[in-house]
């Protein structure tokens, strides 16, 4: 089982990593063309609006109280069930979301006050983050219903398709950024236009895929259903718990609109270069491994359920560590060689590597909440988390101020790194607060040999960083080299550094066969 579960997270890693690369390509396209500034910076709140509710209910509450109803009825009723559950489910979902959107089209400019109320002292900004609000929230119709084709697929073991899907959201804006805005009187309205075209692009690709299956629903109206209703009692606190980094980055968006321009700018090309090997491995990981305990927990199997999570945890340990040290050490050299080009200068990318290194230190914390969050999700208990969420949250508002005020008085250059920094620390406090509800409640028990591969791993990622430490110079030296000589370089260092890793995990002991399950 462990096999096929690597087998099937590296599908979604290299799909969701072709997705990476491309989203990539979209931030060094943006940096290129439109900088970071005031245009800039009302675009991402505009994006961001969507994309955070997205990620609160399409990817987060939503799929994971519909993945694990689904498999149950899957697992104990049968085909017909499952087609019957589509259609109620798809007809509520569809018109929630269709209200909703028709209210947020009403309301934009209360939105926007709400997310970035630092942008109410410049009216230009405002008013164009409100117009481009209009456009872009749309996507989040199209996307959440596409999370609800994906939560389908998932469940029938065809991940491929919906790991490959986001890949659709990256070609659009890079057509809307490069073709389209030209052609507008405000350029950057051709990204809001280009979000609203992902949505329907996205949704579309899915629906053939589902057909196959004999699984494209005919939405009816199921708001009485039962199964429709336990799915909303698990989605309400899910709502919440299964979001906290995403609150919190919405946190540090509503102070850092109160900071200097470019500040929104620098935080999200930061977040964009964690969010790499966070999806790449974290979010497939997890992808995965949600429709495999939510079936062990139907097969009352305690032990495989414990398996599972034990497994998923070491792959955390192994890969986290190494993208961990890799993201810090090589933070500026990355930002310099990806979106240092036209409008985005030198101070840019110094901002933003400060705020990487600070999101960076969270990510073995980001990627253990994704692994772990499913563990009480697969069991339907979403309430847990939101318990353990809220903590993180308040956490996270009183860190942003005892981290975030001194700078700005003391007149610190980038104060938003303190943002970043108190994101990751509330993540480290979410994430142990989980392990240690499934260790308390008997979910979770640890498997044998972990002190072992601590200590290998600890060695592997020292071997690592030092020599990443001693090769990789200075910022000045990359900001000063052409841009073939800076990816030449980070052709050289990053498999570099992952071949001494991989080397001296093998030299000490580590063997495939027993991150597959067979030793």
């Amino acid at each position: 089982m462990s096999a096929k579960l690597l087998k099937s997270t590296a599908v979604v890693g290299v799909m969701t990593l072709l997705s990476r690369v491309l989203g990539l390509l979209r931030d060094m396209v943006f940096a290129n063309v439109f900088g970071a500034g005031s245009g800039t910076d009302a675009f991402f709140v505009a994006f961001k609006i969507p994309n955070f509710l997205r990620r609160l209910f399409a990817e987060g509450a939503f799929s994971q109280a519909f993945v694990p109803v689904l498999a149950e009825v899957k697992t104990q009723r049968g085909l017909a069930e499952v087609r019957r559950l589509i259609a109620d489910v798809s007809g509520a979902l569809g018109m929630v979301l269709l209200l909703l959107t028709a209210l947020a089209l009403l309301a934009a400019p209360g939105l926007v006050t709400l997310f970035a109320p630092g942008f109410l002292d410049e009216p230009a900004k405002f008013a164009l983050t409100s117009e481009m609000l209009r456009i872009t929230f749309p996507y989040l119709l199209f996307i959440s219903l596409t999370a609800l084709a994906g939560g389908i697929l998932n469940t029938y073991g065809r991940f491929a398709v919906p790991a490959f899907t986001p890949v659709w959201l990256n070609v659009c804006m890079i057509a809307a950024a490069w073709w389209a805005a030209p052609l507008f009187e405000t350029p950057i309205v051709a990204l809001a236009w280009g979000v609203f075209v992902a949505g329907a692009v996205q949704l579309a690709f899915q629906l053939p895929f589902l057909a196959r299956l004999g699984l494209l629903p005919r939405p009816r109206w199921g708001w009485s259903d039962p199964d429709v209703k336990r799915i909303l009692k698990l989605m309400l606190p899910a709502i919440f718990g299964s979001s906290v980094v995403q609150i919190n980055l919405l946190l540090d968006t509503i102070i850092a609109s109160f900071l200097v321009s470019g500040s929104v700018s620098w935080l999200y090309y930061s977040d964009r270069l964690v969010e790499f090997p966070l999806g790449v491995f974290g979010i497939a990981l997890a992808t995965v491994i949600l429709p495999s305990l939510s079936q062990k927990h139907a097969a009352a199997d305690p032990e495989a359920f414990a398996r599972t999570l034990d497994w998923a945890l070491r792959w955390v340990v192994l890969i986290g560590t190494a993208a961990t040290v890799g993201l810090i050490l090589l933070a500026g050299p990355l930002l310099t060689t990806l979106f240092q080009h036209g409008e985005f200068g030198t101070h840019d990318v110094r901002m933003a590597t400060l705020s990487l290194m600070a999101f960076g230190a969270g990510l073995p914390a980001f990627i253990l909440v994704k692994v772990l969050a499913p563990g009480f999700y697969a069991r339907q208990d979403t309430r847990t988390p939101v318990r353990i969420g809220i903590y993180a949250m308040v956490a996270n508002m009183g860190l942003n101020l005892c981290l975030v005020v001194p700078m700005v008085l003391a007149g610190w250059e980038g104060p938003h790194a303190g943002l970043a920094l108190a994101t990751a620390l509330s993540a480290w406090l979410n994430a142990g607060l989980l392990f240690r509800r499934l260790r308390r409640d008997g979910v979770y028990h640890a498997q044998p040999g972990w002190s072992h591969l601590f200590a290998q791993v600890l060695l592997a990622a020292l071997a690592m960083g030092g020599l990443l430490w001693w090769g990789l110079g200075s910022l000045e030296q990359w900001a000063a080299w052409s841009s073939a000589m800076r990816v030449e370089q980070l052709l050289l260092w990053v498999p570099l550094g992952a071949v001494v890793y991989f080397a001296v995990l093998l030299l000490f002991g580590v063997r495939p066969r027993q991150l597959l399950g067979r030793g």
